[in-house]
Protein backbone atom coordinates (compact mmCIF):
# COMPACT_ATOMS: atom_id res chain seq x y z
CA UNK A 1 0.00 0.00 0.00
CA UNK A 2 1.27 3.52 -0.75
CA UNK A 3 2.13 6.10 1.96
CA UNK A 4 -0.79 8.28 0.83
CA UNK A 5 -2.65 5.41 1.56
CA UNK A 6 -1.31 4.95 4.93
CA UNK A 7 -1.75 8.15 6.04
CA UNK A 8 -5.18 8.29 5.13
CA UNK A 9 -5.96 5.19 6.80
CA UNK A 10 -4.50 6.71 10.06
CA UNK A 11 -5.93 10.26 9.52
CA UNK A 12 -9.61 7.89 9.58
CA UNK A 13 -8.64 5.90 12.10
CA UNK A 14 -8.17 9.48 14.15
CA UNK A 15 -10.96 10.86 13.16
CA UNK A 16 -13.19 7.75 14.62
CA UNK A 17 -11.50 7.85 18.03
CA UNK A 18 -12.23 11.80 17.95
CA UNK A 19 -16.28 10.68 17.15
CA UNK A 20 -16.10 8.28 19.50
CA UNK A 21 -14.68 10.27 22.06
CA UNK A 22 -17.14 13.13 21.64
CA UNK A 23 -19.91 10.63 21.94
CA UNK A 24 -20.84 9.46 18.37
CA UNK A 25 -21.92 5.85 17.31
CA UNK A 26 -19.92 4.70 14.39
CA UNK A 27 -22.29 2.96 12.29
CA UNK A 28 -20.19 2.18 9.06
CA UNK A 29 -16.97 2.48 7.41
CA UNK A 30 -16.01 3.59 3.96
CA UNK A 31 -19.53 3.21 2.48
CA UNK A 32 -19.57 2.37 -0.99
CA UNK A 33 -22.38 2.85 -3.64
CA UNK A 34 -21.65 2.34 -7.20
CA UNK A 35 -18.04 4.58 -7.80
CA UNK A 36 -18.91 6.59 -4.58
CA UNK A 37 -17.95 6.23 -0.70
CA UNK A 38 -18.34 7.07 2.12
CA UNK A 39 -15.40 7.37 5.04
CA UNK A 40 -17.64 7.41 8.37
CA UNK A 41 -21.58 7.48 8.82
CA UNK A 42 -21.85 8.11 12.51
CA UNK A 43 -25.19 8.65 14.89
CA UNK A 44 -25.54 11.34 17.53
CA UNK A 45 -28.65 12.80 19.49
CA UNK A 46 -31.21 11.44 16.79
CA UNK A 47 -28.90 12.35 13.60
CA UNK A 48 -27.10 10.24 10.75
CA UNK A 49 -23.85 12.22 10.25
CA UNK A 50 -21.86 11.94 7.03
CA UNK A 51 -18.25 12.58 7.65
CA UNK A 52 -15.24 13.08 5.00
CA UNK A 53 -12.53 12.57 6.20
CA UNK A 54 -9.46 15.10 4.46
CA UNK A 55 -6.20 14.66 5.15
CA UNK A 56 -2.42 17.04 4.36
CA UNK A 57 0.70 16.39 5.02
CA UNK A 58 1.37 20.02 4.75
CA UNK A 59 -1.34 22.81 4.25
CA UNK A 60 1.41 24.41 2.01
CA UNK A 61 -1.82 24.39 -1.18
CA UNK A 62 -4.50 24.27 0.22
CA UNK A 63 -7.01 23.23 3.60
CA UNK A 64 -8.05 19.87 3.85
CA UNK A 65 -11.72 20.88 3.68
CA UNK A 66 -11.14 23.21 0.14
CA UNK A 67 -10.40 19.79 -1.56
CA UNK A 68 -14.03 18.73 -1.18
CA UNK A 69 -15.31 19.62 -4.26
CA UNK A 70 -18.80 20.12 -5.46
CA UNK A 71 -18.47 16.91 -7.62
CA UNK A 72 -17.45 15.15 -4.41
CA UNK A 73 -20.35 16.59 -2.23
CA UNK A 74 -22.39 15.23 -5.07
CA UNK A 75 -20.95 11.67 -4.83
CA UNK A 76 -21.40 11.82 -0.80
CA UNK A 77 -25.28 13.11 -0.99
CA UNK A 78 -26.09 10.20 -3.37
CA UNK A 79 -24.56 7.30 -1.67
CA UNK A 80 -25.71 9.32 1.72
CA UNK A 81 -29.26 8.86 -0.02
CA UNK A 82 -28.58 4.92 -1.08
CA UNK A 83 -27.44 4.50 2.63
CA UNK A 84 -30.62 6.24 4.14
CA UNK A 85 -33.15 4.03 1.44
CA UNK A 86 -30.91 0.58 2.29
CA UNK A 87 -30.92 0.59 6.16
CA UNK A 88 -34.33 2.46 6.02
CA UNK A 89 -33.41 5.31 8.04
CA UNK A 90 -35.56 8.32 8.64
CA UNK A 91 -33.17 10.78 10.39
CA UNK A 92 -32.05 14.12 9.50
CA UNK A 93 -28.88 13.95 7.74
CA UNK A 94 -25.91 16.22 8.42
CA UNK A 95 -22.75 16.38 6.76
CA UNK A 96 -19.47 16.78 8.32
CA UNK A 97 -15.83 17.29 7.37
CA UNK A 98 -13.04 16.38 9.90
CA UNK A 99 -9.74 17.98 8.71
CA UNK A 100 -6.67 16.16 9.86
CA UNK A 101 -3.20 17.96 9.27
CA UNK A 102 0.18 18.24 11.28
CA UNK A 103 1.03 20.80 13.26
CA UNK A 104 4.83 22.41 13.37
CA UNK A 105 5.95 19.15 15.70
CA UNK A 106 4.51 17.27 13.01
CA UNK A 107 1.40 16.24 15.46
CA UNK A 108 -1.58 15.64 13.64
CA UNK A 109 -4.22 17.94 14.81
CA UNK A 110 -8.03 16.73 13.99
CA UNK A 111 -10.47 19.39 13.08
CA UNK A 112 -14.38 18.61 13.60
CA UNK A 113 -16.23 21.40 11.05
CA UNK A 114 -20.25 20.52 11.85
CA UNK A 115 -22.23 21.50 8.90
CA UNK A 116 -19.94 21.64 6.66
CA UNK A 117 -22.18 21.75 3.44
CA UNK A 118 -25.55 20.65 2.71
CA UNK A 119 -27.41 18.54 0.26
CA UNK A 120 -28.23 21.13 -2.17
CA UNK A 121 -24.39 22.30 -2.12
CA UNK A 122 -24.40 19.33 -4.69
CA UNK A 123 -26.68 21.11 -7.64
Amino acid sequence: MADHNDFGKKAEDLAVDYLLKNGYKILVRNFRFQKAEIDIITEKDDLIIVVEVKARSTDAFMLPQEAVTKAKIKSIVLAANHYLEEYNKHNEVRFDIISVLPDENKKLMVEHIADAFQALDAN
